[in-house]
């Protein structure tokens, strides 16, 4: 029996559409779609288990894969099948995951999961903006306990025009690039890249997503009631107590008000909280401990989280002490690692990023290797969060999704300041030492000090800084924090990064939580950051005003050289044993690249030792010496033979010629020694091509006065067999009649 689907379409506006559908495909998932822009086919299924887990949290998973099949590809490795995702994947996930988790009520436990897989690809359209969309609208047409629909677009600029899902190209034009998530009535999630943008200009930029967004979810309401909206399904809710909760409020409130007021360190403050925690609990006996020591927790850090947002919005004071706009203590220094190309300390508060720069060739980029992007990326950095940066101890299994976020944040920030001229591939690593809030925006402070110590001539310094929100609905009171710590971030309704240069934007991560932000608490919040950025961008500048003008001695340089096409293979060798053998006696690094425009070899020369470079540009210069007809140079005799020398242009070491004997003097030469010896050093004019031998053709009489009533002999004539023979050589053709 063939399914019955139900449809819906989206216009962009543009003459593209978005189109999504149901009944078709994976009906026994608990709620399913495909959304589809010209060529480019999602398919989203969701699950979740009827029975609540025994966590305290929601084990929501989103998976996001593209199958290269759907692209007409084969997967890389021995076993030709997708294995983990990767890291532009795992980015996409994270998107997803920020704006649906916090939809699912606080007490919902039960496993969920949320599959989005790319069946089919259009070089026209980015899949990732549309996974946001997939996700919602499958979650419509299930059971879940969602609160609504939202959706995700990416919204770019090209010459000054705003663009809803723009193309890969387009984007290369765009001096905006940012996804934004949210309902019909909230924005929720804003992550993006800019070219030093206004505040203005940004928040112009997410109205506009905005409202393509709510489209999107009036759209997916109508084809949930199409299918029949089904009943929100019952679950074992968490249980509640409203004395025994006003009851620990009236126990903890002061006490937790008073230790956050004192203004301790993390450390402190967290043994303060931890210890008042164990002396409300020993108030109880252990009968009802067994019975409510959830709730008793659960309650606790209710009243914590209230004390502490009444403290901020009553006094305006914080954890540590400072104002709202106030920013941590900052100390830097540069060049801290002595064998490194660039190295820089960021410190700010109880936060610690150590970041070190390592120059490259081509060969060192990043390769991307993806079904909807193939490509490399000379610029990347990668964060590490390890766990005693938190003072705790816990296993290491690889590198986890969060430290893939926070590093693709940090290089986005700084990508743009790199200038495109810049021969290197560059790497940064940034090891997170000590972390308590705004770890991510070190990384961009200690990268941008890490690149100018490894004299990257970076165009502008880049620094970031981290806000947050405390808002109260009923008394419409609210406070913007500069620079939050990780306490803040957790009990705030907005984790806000920014990041730029004196100028502007260059990336952003917001989060909220909070319903129905308002644009003139966002506009507020990003001119507050805008003062804290440049705050910092001032105790940068302290310590390394500007970049330094050569790379470190220890450092390679790099050289870049181009030679013709037809020159590559000569340069390599046969089976690469010259420029192996090049590489070895130079102690050089050499990457031969074709241009794809030209097809001329563009030559990466990366080296220590300036003797061993300019021995490599010799060589090339050797093999790529073309004389010209008429002109003289220097050469040297590097072999005698009975015929002639063979010498070697002075300019071009290694490039040979024959000195034909008839070419070394106007006088007859019997024996080459009679003119020239080993070694002997004396110019020569290039004559040309001998168009018999179609090899080059040098002489030395030609540079020497012609002896007076010299006559020039006549060639030789060959004779052959006694016959005669044509001007030509031939001998005449004899008649068979």
């Amino acid at each position: 029996m063939i399914p019955k689907t139900f449809r819906e379409v989206i216009d962009l506006g543009d003459g593209r559409e978005i189109s999504i559908e149901t009944g078709k495909l994976a009906k026994q998932a608990h709620g399913s779609v495909v959304v589809q822009s010209g060529k480019c086919m999602l398919l989203c299924t969701v699950v979740s288990n009827y029975k609540q887990s025994d966590v305290d949290f929601l084990p929501l998973t989103v998976d996001y894969r593209e199958k290269f099949a759907a692209s007409g590809k084969y997967p890389g490795g021995f076993f030709k099948r997708e294995a983990r995702p990767s890291n532009g994947e795992i980015l996409t996930m994270r998107l997803v995951d920020r704006v649906l988790r916090p939809l699912f009520p606080k007490d919902y436990h039960a496993e969920t999961q949320v599959m989005i897989q790319l069946m089919s690809h259009d070089d026209e359209v980015m899949p990732d903006a549309m996974a946001g969309l997939a996700a919602s609208a499958a979650i419509q047409l299930s059971d879940f306990p969602f609160e609504c629909a939202i959706s995700e677009v990416r919204v770019g600029r090209v010459d000054g025009e705003l663009i809803i899902n723009p193309t890969r190209a387009q984007l290369e034009k765009s001096d905006i690039e940012m996804v934004v998530g949210a309902s019909a009535d909230s924005v929720m999630m804003v992550e993006g890249e800019m070219s030093e943008i206004s505040e203005e200009e940004m928040v112009e930029a997410i109205r506009f997503a905005h409202e393509a967004i709510k489209v999107q979810c009036a759209a997916q309401i109508r084809l949930s009631e199409a299918v029949g909206r089904k009943e929100v399904r019952e679950y074992e809710q968490e249980s509640e107590n409203a004395d025994l909760e006003k009851q620990i409020h009236d126990m903890a409130y002061d006490k937790v008000y008073a230790i956050a007021k004192a203004g301790s360190a993390k450390h402190e403050r967290s043994e303060a909280f931890s210890a008042l925690k164990d002396e409300i609990k020993a108030s109880f006996d252990e009968a009802t401990l067994e019975e409510h020591g959830e709730l008793i927790s659960r309650y606790f850090y209710k009243t914590e989280k209230e004390a502490i947002r009444n403290l901020i919005l009553d006094e305006g004071l914080r954890l540590d002490s400072r104002k709202t706009d106030e920013i941590r203590p900052i100390w830097c220094e540069v060049d801290y690692l002595p064998s490194t190309h660039g190295s820089a300390i960021f410190t700010r508060g109880e936060t610690q990023a150590l970041a070190t720069v390592t120059l490259g060739t081509s060969r060192d980029a990043s390769i991307i290797d993806m079904p909807s992007f193939e490509g490399e990326e000379t610029f990347y950095l990668h964060y590490n969060f390890p766990p005693f940066c938190t003072g705790e101890a816990r296993p290491i299994r690889g590198t986890s999704r969060r430290e893939i976020g926070h590093g693709n944040l940090a290089q986005r920030a700084l990508k743009g300041s790199i200038p495109s001229d810049w021969p290197y591939t560059i790497r940064i690593v940034s090891e997170v030492l000590e972390s308590n809030g705004s770890s991510s925006m070190a990384t961009v402070c200690a990268g941008t000090m890490a690149l100018m110590d490894a004299g990257v001539s970076i165009k502008k310094p880049v620094s970031g800084i981290a806000m947050g929100l405390i808002t109260n609905t009923e008394t419409g009171k609210y406070a913007v924090l500069s620079d939050i710590l990780g306490d803040e971030d957790h009990l705030g309704d907005m984790d806000f990064k920014v990041t730029g240069t004196t100028d502007g934007i260059t990336a952003c991560q917001m989060d909220i939580k909070v319903k129905g932000l308002s644009y003139e608490i966002l506009v507020k919040a990003l001119q507050q950051a805008r003062d804290g950025r440049l705050h910092i961008l001032e105790k940068l500048s302290e310590t390394i005003p500007a970049a330094n003008p050569d790379v470190k001695p220890h450092a390679p340089k790099m050289v870049n050289a181009t030679i013709a096409n037809d020159y590559i293979g000569a340069l390599i060798g046969p089976g690469g044993k010259v420029i192996q053998e090049l590489q070895k006696e130079t102690g050089t690094t050499i990457v031969i690249n074709e241009d794809p425009v030209t097809g001329d070899g563009l030559v990466e020369i990366l080296g220590t030792d300036q003797a061993g470079i300019d021995k490599v540009l010799a060589k090339i210069d050797s093999i790529t010496f073309k004389p010209e007809e008429g002109s003289v140079y220097e050469v040297k005799v590097i072999k005698m033979l009975d015929f002639g020398a063979v010498v070697e242009y002075a300019e071009a070491p290694g490039n040979e010629v024959l000195l034909h004997i008839s070419e070394l003097a106007w006088e007859r030469t019997d024996k080459v020694t009679d003119v020239v010896q080993m070694g002997d050093v004396f110019d020569v004019k290039y004559m040309g091509t001998d168009p018999r031998t179609r090899k080059d053709k040098v002489s030395r009489r030609a540079l020497l006065p012609k002896p007076e009533g010299y006559v020039e002999r006549p060639p030789r004539r060959r004779e052959s067999g006694g016959g005669n023979r044509d001007r030509n050589g031939r001998r005449p053709q004899r008649s068979r009649s």
